[in-house]
């Protein structure tokens, strides 16, 4: 052994050995023993709690110390103590028998055992992805931080049926090559090159057992402008459709892109998020009312019987156009947003569909509304509960105009709502809505960004019953001889003229006390 600064120096525990504790008389019970032949061993001790793990193969002692700390003690360098031998120089001629003697197989074939598989995917199970130019079989990966600085580890694979997000951060000590040559910042590396399999295969990989993973509204490559690196992923969602056992259907990703300024020392804060949904098993959504909706609740969609939140587009800090976050539209609450969304010039405006569809995507969304409910606790599979959204896309015809393109810059979500039920307790149900697209001619010279509006308002056609009766009101009708007695007695009394005036008063307090 080399000593107590080598040894604790192989645990990786401590960066830097203070000097070593003096070695005291034999008798020193902390820092001295007697073996089993008295002979003295020198140690240098350390407390305990300094140590959190020894995976040294030398023998290490544990001294308690009454009334104080546990020491752990390691074994100072004695020539006397040695555990090897010194090894003797070996000659030429004496190579050949040291060979035979102690020689063996410098390699082993390692067992070519096949992994094995399950049929389907179980929870938990890593998800295999193949790469076809390659014929290689790996894992999709979900980088995770590591340690207390939180660094990205990329070899945590991810799970079946694990949807979670994490998040971790890169350092680049070069940004300028890091920007352009780094696969974690380019979003073509997290979609293309390969396809993920349906259920695990060990064997002969069919066409029909992959799925491509589909991109929505994939940004450019990375690139160094001014010291700046552009277009550097910094979210990344994968969405993952399954269908129990015949496992997954499919797969899609979005990204969140941003810039990074310098060059020693730069970070990048990056998040990765993955979900599964499925259509026998809707994503679990809370109510929006029991029934009717309540206002100020997200608007319930379907697409093809998955339910989601209605949502629409939302700018970041700079007024660009969010590629991952949106506004979720609120019962009964009109809405207006308005972003600039970014066109590559180099391929996209040579392309007039392709810049019509992706603006039509970025207005819809990833997953495009097709239904929506009727009610707030509307259940996917009663489709009766659900009114089909319509669409009126705009003409694609460019007006006087040879060297345009005309794309969707506005969506118009019109929702058209009632009250039902007893007016003590009306309940607001949905009864139509639809998706109304404006388009404007776009020059495909230098057109880089396009504002975009969506607009989103709520009609209520209550149609409200008439008011029905009030309380009976007190009508009340004296009889006719009513002033009789009082009429009999003032012709009797003829000569009591003094009292008329009493009668009088009389009379109007009796007609107050029955009209009240």
């Amino acid at each position: 052994m080399r000593g107590a600064g080598t040894l604790l120096a192989l645990l990786g525990l401590l960066p830097a050995l203070p000097p070593p504790l003096p070695a005291l008389s034999p008798a020193a019970p902390a820092l001295a023993r007697r073996s089993a032949r008295s002979r003295s061993v020198s140690q240098v001790c350390v407390k305990k709690s300094l140590i959190f793990r020894s995976n040294t193969p030398y023998p290490t002692d544990i001294i308690a110390v009454p009334g104080g700390h546990d020491l752990f003690c390691v074994q100072l360098d004695d020539s006397k103590l040695n555990y090897f031998q010194q090894p003797q120089v070996i000659k030429e001629s004496d190579f050949m028998k040291f060979s035979e003697k102690y020689g063996r197989h410098s390699f082993i074939a390692p067992s070519q055992v096949q992994p094995s598989f399950s049929a389907f995917y179980r929870a938990g199970d890593p998800i295999l992805i193949y790469f076809d130019s390659s014929s290689v079989l790996s894992t999709l990966r979900q980088p995770v931080k590591m340690g207390a600085s939180g660094l990205c580890a990329d070899g945590n694979p991810a799970g079946f049926l694990d949807s979670k997000s994490t998040s971790c951060t890169r350092i680049f000590s070069n940004l300028s090559r890091s920007c352009m040559t780094d696969p974690a910042l380019d979003a073509a590396s997290y979609y293309r090159d390969f396809t993920v399999l349906k259920v695990p295969v060990s064997g002969t990989i069919v066409q029909s057992m992959k799925v491509n993973v589909a991109a929505v509204a994939p940004p450019g490559a990375p690139h160094l402008r001014n010291n700046t690196c552009t277009n550097v992923v910094s979210e990344v969602i994968y969405e993952v459709e399954y269908s129990g056992t015949n496992g997954i259907q499919s797969v899609s990703v979005q990204f969140k892109v941003s810039n990074i300024s310098g060059n020693f020392g730069s970070s990048l804060q990056q998040h990765f998020t993955l979900h599964f949904w499925s259509k026998t098993l809707s994503r679990t959504l809370p109510r929006s009312g029991n029934p009717g909706y309540i206002t100020g609740a997200p608007l319930l969609t379907a697409n093809n019987g998955a339910m989601q939140h209605m949502s629409i587009l939302q700018s970041e800090s700079d007024g660009s156009c969010s590629q991952f976050l949106r506004h979720t539209v609120e019962f009964g609450r009109n809405m207006r947003t308005g972003c600039k969304l970014s066109l590559s010039p180099l391929l996209e405006v040579s392309n007039c569909s392709y810049m019509q569809q992706k603006l039509y995507r970025a207005l819809q969304g990833m997953n495009r509304a097709e239904d929506l409910a009727i009610t707030g606790s509307a259940h996917s599979t009663q489709r009766e509960e659900w009114t089909t959204i319509l669409v009126q896309n705009c003409s694609m015809q460019a007006v006087n105009c040879t060297s345009c393109c005309m794309v969707p810059v506005t969506l118009e979500i019109q929702i058209l709502w009632t009250k039902v039920g007893l007016l003590s307790n009306p309940q607001a149900q949905i009864l139509g809505a639809r998706y109304s697209y404006q388009c404007h001619p776009l020059k495909f010279l230098g057109a880089h960004t396009v504002p975009v509006t969506t607009v989103v308002t709520f009609t209520d056609v209550t149609n409200w019953p008439e008011p029905p009766r009030g309380q009976p009101q007190r009508h009340w009708k004296l009889p006719f001889d009513i002033f009789f007695p009082f009429r009999v007695a003032l012709d009797s009394e003829g000569s009591y003229r003094g009292d008329l005036a009493g009668y009088f008063l009389l009379i109007l307090i009796m007609s107050s006390i029955l009209c009240f």
